[in-house]
């Protein structure tokens, strides 16, 4: 019975540790797509590092990313369209994956 134990709980463990790497993932593809974003309304220092920021808060807003992609689309305001944006972050997110698997 202890043997079952432990096997629950080292795929509990693996579970939560799975989904917070996906997590952390998912942030920092926002903040990049946040940062293209920028770049793309001219912002630049801490003016694009701020809008970055909001980019990542609006994927807490509801479930899903869709949330993110109406922020960005909406604040390009035609300079790229709702394609482009999936497209970028789709590209972002294997970017982030990578890193993050780089640093653990």
């Amino acid at each position: 019975m202890t043997t079952f134990s432990d096997r629950e709980q080292a795929f509990e463990a693996k579970f939560a540790h799975d989904e917070e790497l996906r997590f952390r993932a998912q942030a920092r593809c926002n903040k990049i797509l946040g940062l293209w974003a920028a770049e793309l309304l001219d912002l630049s220092g801490d003016a694009a590092k701020s809008y970055a920021a909001t980019v990542v808060s609006a994927d807490l807003q509801e479930p899903g990313h869709e949330d993110v992609v109406r922020k960005v689309s909406a604040d390009l305001k035609g300079k790229a369209t709702d394609e482009v944006i999936r497209e970028k972050m789709a590209l972002f997110l294997r970017q982030a994956q990578k890193e993050i698997l780089a640093e653990t």
